[in-house]
Formats: C-alpha cells, structure tokens, sequence
C-alpha cells in the first residue's frame, strides 16, 4: 500500500493502552493528513512503500504535545509579573491599557513559534482579539482550538482598588459574546478542521449571572465546550463572596455549569471537596503547573481531582508570569511540584505528566477522536525528538527504560528536531518552514519598546513588585 511518508527505526512512543505504549524499533506510515499504520517497523515497510522515508534510529516518534490552555495574546509582557503580589491588578493591567491590537499580535506569534519549536502541535488559545490571532495558526499550520475572552469588565479596569467589587459593564460583555459568536461562525471547521472554536467566559467573577447563562445556551446551541477560569485565585472568590455570598464551584453548580462540556481551568482555590465534586459532574480540569507556581505560590488539588476519577491536562497559560509556554516544563513542574506537596516521590510519576499533555489532555478538551495518541486513522500530529542530544543521553531500554522520565525531567524542548501536524511538516531539523522566525521575534521586540515607553507611569502607580526590585538595584 502506498504512503505519502514512512518514519522507521525509530522508538515509538504511542501513548495508546494505560502507560505510553513504547515500541523500541516502530514505524510509522503517514498519507494525507492521516496516520495510516502504526507498528514495527519490519511490520511498516513489509506492508507499504512512501514517497519518504526518514530513517530515525536514534530518535522518538510521539504525538504533539496538546496546550490545554494558553493566553498567547498577552505574551507580549514576558516576564513582567512574577515574583510579586496581586500579578494581573499591579503587572499585567497596567500594560495591557498600554498595548495596540497590532501590538498583542506580534507577541502572540512569538508565543506560537516558541509552541513549536517545543513540540506543541494543538494550542488551546484564549484570548481577546481572537478573530486575529487565529490567523496565525492558519499560517503556522498549528491546530488549534480557540476562544474569545468574554467577560463584562470596563476597558480601564486596572483602575478598580484591588479588593474591590468589579463594576459590570452589559453592553461591553454582549460585545465580547457577539465576537466570540463570530469567531466560531467564521473559523470554526477551517483549515481541514484543524481550527475548532469554544466559548471563554473569563470566570464567574468577571461576568453577570445572565451572561453566564447565555453563554452556557450558545455552547449548547452550537454543540461546543466551555473554557473557563474557575476558583482560579483568592481575588475570584473574594469576588464571589461579596457578590453572590457563595463559592464559584457551589454557585455554578447551581446554574448547571459543571458538566462534560466546561473545561475548568485552574481549580487554584478550590477545595478538595470542590475538586471531587467538579470530577464528579464530568468536567474536565485544565492543570497548569508552572504558571500557578509562579503566580500564586500554590499547587492546585489536581490529585484530589485525578483520583475522583476526573479527566485533567496540562497546561502552560501565560508568559507574563510563566515566562514560558513549553509543554516539557509543565510535564516537569506537575511532577515536581505534586511530589512535594504530597511528601511522596511516587506522586505524578512521569509517565502520567506525559499522558496529561498528549491523550488525556485529548481527551479533556474533547478531541481524543483526532489525536491525543499514534494510532491507525488519526490525525498525522506527531513530533520526532533526538535522542542523542546530551540532556536525554545515554538511552537504557534493559532493565529499566529511561526516556520516558528523561523527557520529563531532563528535557528541555530543543530536542525537538521535527513537527508534523495534520500530515505537514512544518518544522524540519529545528527551522520552521511556515513562517519567519527572525521577523517574528523582530516586530514583537519593536512592539515591546513601545508599550514600555507607554506604560511607564501607570506600572509606577500600580506599586509594581518588580519595578521596585529594578528601582533597589536587584533586577
């Protein structure tokens, strides 16, 4: 039978059955946009013939990494809100009133290509100006699944005392809803199906009861998931509390939100109780490790939520206070940071930091049917990684294989030498084919002298953290 493409002497790393699925000399034969075989590779190239073949000994096959939520639209601001109190009211705020459409752009095609280079083949984008932005994955070749950020906050927000009640503006938030509607009437489908579009209300905090509700309708209308911020912080609940006098877990409980079509990012201030009874109801928890380290300083219920027999993924969430959007240094930092809070090293072993970026993260955000895993008729998202580079060297297969816990604690995303998705090699030998790198990174620069030309006074005003530590000489 005839492929487009073979990759063989490879190990194969499937993550079909309950582990990762390892064959230690696989192959795996590509046509069109789909995966046409899995296996040996005696079995591959016994039952089919490519136009390519690349000869990968020494190297992994593996599905793409799968983002379960990113904000790539305010990764302009890297690196301008860690290490302090309050990072969205006093470091993010404060640029983000500084910063042009255009602007925002520019850092999120960054954000993408920075995606790619480490393996991440579907992004789980969440953001204003999504109608934008989506162009980018058109171009990249990336799969995506998107969202506009809805919510009903006036425009000069950051000028609210922290801690206090936000006000609401109706009309701002039928805005953001009839553009996020137009998002998925436009794009959703498109490009072979590569770019499916969900609803993203911001959080119970941000918007009123009856937006909340009319959301939930359009989701139900238009047969779509939820992604949404839900007890993502102490802000959030405190928001909660004086506005409706309950949690948000037990208030969208009561409206029906906690179901299989909410994919419920963070669970940051939720209780274990909360946790087990969001598993219980069937939505999916989006887990993102080193943002929440970074930003909050804690590590969120995800084994509570994981042995109530919840479905989570990982995810990498913001560059402002992340500082990076690379899938291996959330595989990492979940690891690490569940080991530590459980006082166990057998907590979060690897391998299930590998399930939770490639098929339960499929599955949590609702495209296990497409990819997720290598297996016959999926969709071709695959990556191969050098496994001779020096950070995943030297490989034992007896008695004990070590590339699993390798990719997870020792890897840094470099070794990713080549990116497939739906069948198209879009990065080849670390050079991405689909896009100018260096006049990405150029623009986003340019972008960025400006909205810190322009934010100066008000991160002054805000009592930045940060620009406190550069003012005392530490930065």
């Amino acid at each position: 039978m005839k492929a487009d493409l073979i990759i063989a002497h490879a190990y194969v790393m499937t993550m079909e059955g309950k582990g990762v699925g390892m064959i230690e000399n696989g192959a795996v034969a590509v046509k069109g946009d789909t995966i046409l075989d899995v296996g040996t590779t005696e079995e591959i190239l016994a039952g089919y013939q490519a136009d390519r073949v690349i000869e990968a000994k020494g190297k992994l096959v593996m599905p793409g990494f799968i983002d379960a939520h990113i904000h790539s639209g305010i990764s302009i601001y890297r690196g301008m809100a860690q290490d302090m109190s309050h990072w969205m009211q006093k470091g993010l705020w404060p640029f983000k009133k500084n910063t042009t459409q255009e602007e925002s752009l520019a850092g999120s095609l960054v954000t993408i290509i920075e995606g790619i280079k480490a393996g991440t083949t579907t992004f789980c984008d969440y953001d204003y100006g999504m109608n934008r932005i989506v162009q980018h994955y058109a171009k990249v070749g990336a799969r995506a699944r998107v969202a506009e950020t809805v919510n009903e906050l006036p425009n000069d927000i950051g000028k609210n005392p922290v801690g206090e009640l936000y006000p609401f503006d109706r009309g701002l938030g039928e805005q953001r809803l009839q553009d996020n509607i137009r998002l998925f009437e436009e794009w959703h489908g498109q490009e072979n199906g590569r770019i499916t579009v969900l609803f993203g209300p911001q959080g119970p905090d941000m918007m009123s009861t009856e937006l909340l509700l009319e959301v939930k309708a359009l989701a139900e209308k238009y047969d779509t998931r939820i992604h949404m911020h839900v007890a993502q912080g102490d802000r959030e609940i405190n928001q909660m509390i004086k506005r409706y006098g309950k949690r948000s877990i037990p208030y969208l409980d009561e409206l029906g939100y906690l179901d299989s079509r909410l994919m419920a990012v963070h669970l940051t201030e939720a209780t274990v109780e909360e946790a087990q009874l969001v598993a219980r109801r069937g939505a999916s928890m989006i887990y993102c490790a080193g943002s929440i380290g970074i930003i909050d300083g804690l590590v969120p219920p995800v084994m509570d939520f994981l042995e109530a027999g919840g479905q989570a993924a990982l995810g990498s969430d913001q560059a402002p206070g992340n500082n990076c959007n690379n899938m291996f240094n959330e595989m990492k930092f979940a690891a690490i940071l569940n080991k530590v809070k459980r006082s166990d090293p057998r907590v979060f072993p690897a391998w299930l930091s590998l399930r939770l970026a490639t098929i339960e993260s499929a599955k949590a955000i609702g495209l296990a049917h497409e990819i997720g895993s290598l297996k016959k008729g999926k969709k071709a998202d695959l990556l191969l990684i050098n496994l001779q580079d020096p950070s995943l060297s030297p490989v034992y297969t007896d008695p004990i294989r070590n590339i699993v816990p390798n990719l997870v604690y020792s890897a840094k995303g470099s070794e990713v030498e080549t990116v497939l998705v739906d069948g198209k090699i879009i990065m080849e030998d670390r050079k991405l084919l689909t896009v100018d790198e260096k006049e990405a990174i150029r623009q986003a620069q340019e972008a960025a002298v400006q909205i810190s030309r322009r934010s100066r006074d008000d991160i002054v005003a805000a009592h930045s953290d940060v620009y406190q530590m550069m003012e005392d000489g530490y930065l």
